[in-house]
């Protein structure tokens, strides 16, 4: 099985980057998208032998998460039964036999670190969430997580010490979602090897590899060995994130 997760910056405008030939080319099995920013209605894309599950935040142009499966889960779970991130469709889970998949949009800590301590509750809520999960079957959990770990997951680390994405409160959290009882698939798998996900649009940051790892494969330690491969696609172009892939 082939699962695919991008952050697409926008569902409308990456299809009219070749987000269409993409998904025919890859050939995933399941694509979980995040900042979709399109309503039901707005959504051109309906690929056949798909099911659709589009979570809109109700704030039009923003936020947003969508998964296309071509299996049909058992259940499906729009949020995490919290209203301040429920109403930016954040989250959609579905549930498969062998294991629940979780798709996430993790909220940005914005400039000077405005929404910080929404997110520190946000991770909490996340985190026991998926442990809660843990505890009935496996759990992949993916999407943009908004955060770099490690330094090696920046090109930058010393300049971007307190910036959003990169802060120690941030990445602590990923550190105790880890430490519960989860893997970071790529970085298991590769645990040396230098790839981004993510660049700004500004100075030329994507020619010049300035960027940074915001998105993940994360699956609960019982489940990694099921884990076939954990790739990030460097290759692809669309967005200012790249798709993540993981075979399983």
């Amino acid at each position: 099985m082939k699962i695919v997760s991008w952050n697409v910056a926008g569902l409308r405008a990456c299809l009219n980057k070749g987000f269409d030939l993409f998904f025919d080319k890859e050939k995933a099995d399941i694509y979980c998208l995040q900042e979709t920013k399109v309503l039901e209605e707005q959504n051109p894309f309906h690929p056949y032998g798909y099911n659709e599950y589009l979570f809109p935040a109700e704030k039009k142009g923003y936020s947003g998460t969508m998964i296309y499966s071509k299996i049909e889960p058992i259940s499906v779970k729009y949020g995490i039964d919290d209203e301040e991130y429920d109403s930016e469709g954040r989250t959609i889970t579905l549930e498969f036999d062998d294991f629940y998949l979780v798709t996430c949009y993790v909220p940005n800590s914005k400039r000077e670190l405005a929404r910080l301590d929404s997110r520190m509750r946000f991770e909490d809520l996340m985190r026991n969430y998926l442990n809660s999960l843990r505890e009935k079957k496996n759990v992949i959990y993916c999407g943009d997580l908004n955060v770099s770990h490690q330094e090696i997951d920046i090109k930058n680390p010393d300049s971007n010490r307190r910036n959003a994405g990169f802060t120690d409160e941030e990445r602590n959290k990923m550190t105790e979602l880890l430490d519960s009882g989860f893997i970071d698939t790529f970085r298991y798998l590769y645990p040396t090897e230098v790839k981004y996900s993510w660049w700004s649009y500004m100075r030329n940051a994507r020619s010049k590899n300035i960027g940074w790892r915001l998105d993940y494969f994360i699956v609960n330690k019982e489940f990694v060995d099921k884990i076939i491969d954990s790739k990030i696609l460097t290759e692809v172009e669309g967005s200012d994130h790249c798709p993540i892939e993981i075979e399983i």
